[in-house]
């Protein structure tokens, strides 16, 4: 898929740095709730840039700094989800043009019908924008209750992965998650979807 996103990388990188300075504050939590939160309709960092650091300070709390993250992410995941379904036209139509997303909510659109479960949990895992997955996700009107399964178990499969990868080896990871976090995601993915198909296989 072509690169989605095109805006100055001066605000990109803005953008990134105050939300990575909030890793040494005494609300960090609350920060990563509310942009795990804002991510999924227009924020453009992803919290895994705030969930990092603070997991590696406070590894004992990895499980307590994930479920944060999956919370917040699928609480927004309903914004995204009711923009694209009552307020596409207006509010939904400005955040795909300023994120140039409209290739991706045309790949996404087209993956929904194929198969609207899987669609969302790789756009959830993924380093697919979230946005897109769930915007689209209203725009054509996706069930909710395949909407949040789907959107819970990507969410909270990432950020778990993440979370206890650093739990397990530490600092020493922190760098590699960070550099190959989006090849590390696919390739999990695609593990992920040949196993869905082995054990299909094999019931048969």
């Amino acid at each position: 898929m072509k690169k989605a996103i095109r805006y100055p990388f001066h605000l990109m990188r803005r953008m990134y740095d105050w939300t990575l300075g909030w890793a040494n504050k005494k609300s960090s939590d609350y920060a990563l709730f509310g942009i795990s939160l804002i991510e999924s309709t227009f924020f453009p960092v992803p919290p895994d840039v705030l969930l990092i650091p603070l997991v590696a300070a406070d590894p004992k709390n990895w499980w307590k700094k994930a479920a944060i993250c999956t919370v917040g992410s699928v609480i927004g995941a309903f914004f995204g989800y009711a923009i694209g379904m009552l307020f596409y036209e207006t509010i939904g139509a400005a955040i795909v043009n300023f994120y140039n997303l409209h290739n991706a909510v045309a790949i996404v659109g087209e993956k929904y019908a194929d198969n609207a479960f899987i669609a969302i949990f790789a756009g959830a895992f993924t380093p697919i924008p979230y946005k897109a997955i769930t915007i689209t996700a209203g725009i054509f009107k996706i069930p909710l209750a395949t909407f949040f399964i789907a959107s819970l178990l990507g969410r909270a499969g990432r950020f778990f992965m993440v979370a206890l990868a650093l739990r397990l080896f530490g600092k020493k990871i922190q760098y590699v998650i960070e550099k190959y976090f989006n090849i590390l995601s696919i390739a999990f993915l695609i593990l992920l979807i040949l196993g869905f198909v082995a054990f299909k296989y094999l019931l048969k």
